[in-house]
């Protein structure tokens, strides 16, 4: 099997783990075409009863946010809401192939429309997946112009080369390997558990964040289990161990690690001060602009909504390069994000109504975007009824 074949693979078999009579939807970029035929045969060879592609391409995006009213782009259609309903009723799978093709492609629009949400159908389709109701993944799928970004030339073997490393193409079974990985990390979740921990506290060069736990807060790491009991791995690759926080403690200074692409466009040097849970300062080298617009998406926009641990033993930290995507370099060093919390992230939470989660301390928010604070010299404690404990130290995971 060739790397697009070896790819596919791990897509089909340990990202969403299609079975017989499965429906299909796979969100892809015109720039990922020959990966995401690869994607499709896979998932028909291994069962799927149907596959549509769902195409995005970034010209096309761009000439939405220059033309549109900004009303256009927030308003939800009644179309996709019920194709939404449909593909939870029916279980579907969704896969969506990320590695961003031009990540400079809404330079000089518009920063609020081009941070404009379909609420509606972002919180339906938020509520599917992290309900647990649909088994998803997402994957990053090299290409030129993401090449680009990263070695300033569209070397994409060089990048082929990376990714494979981090989605360890490179072992005899990649599949199987992520199944192995995924243990390892659910171990560090349950660890975790145990310490009943109700702080974490960040501490790097720029960073000083220390932020709260609801009670009864849970670890995930890994890969999940869907209703029907079947496992599943939502991004491939992954290397943290996550929850969700209280909204409204965190308390401090975060310097971003890594610069971010949001909406189109490309962050770097963000820095963000909080207080009472809240981002009330947002300054960066480049892009603030961007940040601020999301962050007014809706009130729950500016708290965090996850807080995760990783260590340099990561396959994308050994790799040794920014890979200007978040799936990637969010599993490079520990990471927070501001926007919705995650419902399994206390222990009963699935059972839960939105409000008595909202009660607990969760967040609730159209976006969720992660942003890197680890790396060299990072070091996490967790506070619970058994003191405090170092987690990871200058780096390195040493609970």
């Amino acid at each position: 099997m060739d790397r697009i074949g070896r790819f596919a693979d791990v897509v089909v078999r340990a990202g969403v783990n299609i079975q017989p009579g499965q429906g299909v939807v796979l969100n892809t970029d015109t720039a990922h075409l020959e990966i995401a035929r690869a994607v499709v045969e896979a998932a028909y060879a291994a069962g799927a009863g149907w596959v549509e592609p769902i195409w995005t391409d970034g010209a096309m995006r761009r000439s939405a946010v220059d033309h549109s009213g900004l009303d256009e782009l927030r308003a939800s259609r009644p179309w996709a809401l019920q194709r939404l309903r449909e593909w939870s009723e029916q279980r579907v799978a969704l896969i969506t192939l990320v590695g961003d093709a031009d990540p400079h492609v809404l330079d000089g629009a518009d920063p609020v429309k081009a941070s404009a949400v379909r609420t509606e159908e972002s919180n339906l389709r938020r509520g599917a997946v992290l309900g647990g109701g649909l088994r998803w993944t997402a994957v990053g799928a090299p290409n030129a112009g993401w090449a680009r970004q990263v070695f300033g030339e569209p070397d994409v073997e060089r990048l082929w080369d990376a990714v494979g490393t981090a989605m360890r193409l490179d072992e005899p079974d990649p599949a199987e390997a992520w199944r192995r990985r995924s243990a390892t990390l659910g171990e560090r979740g349950a660890a975790l558990d145990a310490l009943e921990l109700t702080q974490v506290r960040y501490v790097g060069d720029g960073t000083d964040l220390t932020v709260g736990l609801v009670p009864n807060a849970h670890w995930t790491g890994g890969g999940m289990i869907d209703p029907d009991g079947l496992p599943y791995m939502p991004n491939i690759p992954t290397e943290e161990v996550f929850t969700s926080p209280d909204r409204e403690t965190a308390e401090g200074t975060l310097r971003v690690t890594k610069p971010l692409v949001l909406n189109g466009r490309l962050v770097v040097g963000l820095r963000l001060t909080f207080a009472k849970g809240r981002i009330v300062a947002v300054s960066a080298e480049q892009g603030a602009d961007i940040v601020e617009a999301q962050l007014e998406t809706d009130p729950g926009a500016r708290y965090l909504g996850e807080v995760s641990l990783v260590d340099r033993e990561s396959r994308i930290a050994k790799a040794g390069i920014v890979f200007h995507n978040t799936l990637f370099d969010e599993n490079a060093g520990c990471h927070v994000a501001w926007g919705q919390s995650f419902p399994f992230a206390v222990r009963g939470g699935l059972g839960m109504s939105a409000a008595e989660r909202t009660a607990l301390g969760l967040n609730s928010s159209a976006v969720h975007t992660d942003v890197v604070v680890g790396g060299e010299g990072i070091t996490v404690t967790g506070t619970g009824p058994k003191g405090t404990v170092d987690i990871i130290r200058d780096d390195a995971w040493v609970l």
